[in-house]
């Protein structure tokens, strides 16, 4: 039980990226950009979803169906890393924020 603590509280203080990214079609140009508290979790989500040609996000669906998986693109835009005060609350909030920075920033359409 003592060593399933420690792992807990090593979770718990872990160091936490954060991060814009952006998924391209290809072929056509469009993008999704999102933002999230764990950059390399939806770095794995994406690559996982590549791998086994399932589309996790809905919004891309039709155009997966057509181009196929390969045709997309995982792309970070940005990284921040949560400061070891800062609540999860507050670090979502600041990656929002950068999220609607780059949409004003990026050209092109989006999902």
């Amino acid at each position: 039980m003592n060593n399933r603590k420690q792992l807990i509280r090593k979770y718990k203080e872990r160091q936490v990226t954060g991060g814009v990214y952006r998924i391209l079609n290809t072929q056509n140009g469009k993008f999704l950009l999102g933002s999230g508290i764990d950059l390399k979790g939806d770095r794995n989500r994406f690559d996982f979803s590549v791998a086994t040609g399932s589309c996790v996000q809905m919004k891309l669906q039709k155009d997966w169906d057509t181009f196929g998986p390969k045709a997309f693109k995982f792309e970070v835009l940005d990284e921040l890393k949560k400061e070891p005060e800062q609540d999860i609350a507050a670090f979502r909030e600041e990656l929002e924020l950068f999220e609607e920075m780059w949409r004003e920033r990026l050209s092109g359409e989006e999902y």
